[in-house]
């Protein structure tokens, strides 16, 4: 397995973290290179259930080094929270299996504040965040007053970043009517997490280096979906870093010329969790009856997902963006029993045809989804692992999302069980 970047071709919640955890069996590193706990991975593996936020998705298997890249945002109390869990399951998490980038941010108490008081005061208007502090935390790296992984194995230097980013949040907080900052306590705090961070924290680039020199295999995972990209995204209802597989090289610290394919993961229908376009939303009963075939609730949030018709245009668009080489599309079970399933093939914006997704939010919100109709299959595929077990009607349905994003479908995935996922195209899996 060469060097791959798994991505996201919609707006998250797509199966990546199943996606991932299968391929990792053939990796050697697993890095996640954006994104904080705002994102949220399900596997199930042999009847048990795992929900990893933080935490790369292979860190489940044995013999695997698991890495949070410079792109990530970490919220140390939160990565020592799922680090417990998971050990309380039987998983081994320690320094030889997990490594945190010295140059990653970190999210903090107060970044978790700001997220919530400007959601409250956004009212109608607000993005729809996870409350995580995210966006926040985000703000103050490319605002360079962040708080690195880094400054907590630098006791003399820790203090210094602590007062430059209080002094800033003290600012808004006053201009919100909230309560100020001690920078006194902010530093406490960190200075008791430290013992249990500080032999996590590392050079993620040195290592990555290295690996490639020894011919090791790399997993790039990201989180969230290429539609939440702050550049290429639905804008401004957007996560704060690169989700598309550019993202991958400024969030890990490997070279372009390093990666050697990317796998983009979709949804055999369409979601989203909170505000923003949807063009192929079904506000009505076939909207219900996706999301509680799909169990579409939020990982991290528990919040209901709205759900719709698969959107070829944007996962068109999507591969596009991230120069995807194959597709591996899950849920394909939840479609079972339907009489009649919808692809959005283009869309009309007045008397014009497009074929992409407009940058503007406000054309995003009008564009009127065009949509080819195909016959549905009785028989369920759930748990099926072979292509020939497959309906004639679910097969014409993947092959026609095939040819509408233009890009080969290598995978198939017929329920969240780890094995249930089927080769589907000879191809570069």
């Amino acid at each position: 397995m060469t060097n791959r970047i798994v991505i996201g071709l919609q707006w998250g919640d797509e199966g990546k973290g199943k996606i991932v955890d299968w391929l990792a069996a053939n990796a050697d590193i697993i890095v996640r290179f954006q994104g904080g706990q705002n994102a949220g991975h399900t596997i199930v593996s042999e009847g048990e259930t795992y929900k990893l936020s933080l935490l790369p998705s292979g860190i489940l298997h044995a013999g695997k080094v698991a890495v949070l890249g410079s792109g990530t945002v970490v919220d140390p109390k939160g990565l020592l929270g799922e680090i417990a869990n998971v050990r309380n399951r039987g998983i081994r998490v320690d320094s030889s299996n997990l490594m945190v980038a010295e140059n990653a941010s970190l999210v903090l108490p107060l970044h978790k504040q700001l997220d919530v008081l400007r959601e409250e005061r956004s009212g109608g208007g607000s993005i729809g965040t996870t409350g995580k502090g995210i966006g926040p935390a985000y703000e103050d790296k490319i605002g360079r007053r962040a708080v690195r992984a880094g400054d907590l194995v630098d006791p003399q230097g820790l203090r210094p970043a602590v007062d430059r980013l209080v002094d800033h949040h003290n600012i808004l907080r006053r201009g919100m009517g909230v309560e100020k900052l001690n920078a006194e306590d902010v530093v406490s705090e960190l200075e008791m997490l430290t013992g249990e961070l500080q032999p996590f924290v590392g050079q993620v680039w040195k290592f990555l280096r290295q690996a490639i020199h020894e011919g090791k295999s790399i997993l790039f995972e990201g989180a969230q979906g290429t539609f939440l990209d702050i550049e290429h995204g639905t804008y401004p209802y957007v996560t704060s870093s690169a989700t598309i597989a550019g993202g991958a090289v400024c969030g890990s610290g490997v070279g372009p010329l390093d990666i050697g394919s990317v796998l983009g993961v979709c949804k055999a229908y369409q979601t989203r969790v909170g505000n923003g376009p949807f063009p192929t939303e079904q506000c009505n009963a076939i909207g219900e009856r996706l999301a509680r075939k799909g169990r579409e609730f939020g990982t991290v949030t528990g919040r209901l997902r709205r759900c719709g018709w698969f959107d070829a245009v944007m996962v068109r668009h999507a591969c596009a963006l991230s120069s995807v080489d194959c597709v591996a599309v899950t849920k394909l079970d939840v479609l079972d029993g339907f009489d009649e399933l919808k692809i959005c093939t283009h869309y009309t914006l007045g008397n014009r045809r497009l074929d992409y997704l407009p940058a503007q939010s406000r054309l995003q919100s009008i564009v009127e989804p065009q949509y080819l109709t195909l016959p549905g299959w009785k028989r369920p595929t759930a748990g099926i692992r072979r292509k020939a077990d497959l309906p004639r009607e679910a097969r014409t349905y993947v092959d026609s999302i095939e040819r509408l994003i233009e890009t080969p479908v290598a995978a198939l995935s017929t329920s969240p069980e780890r094995n249930d996922t089927l080769s589907y195209a000879d191809g570069p899996l």
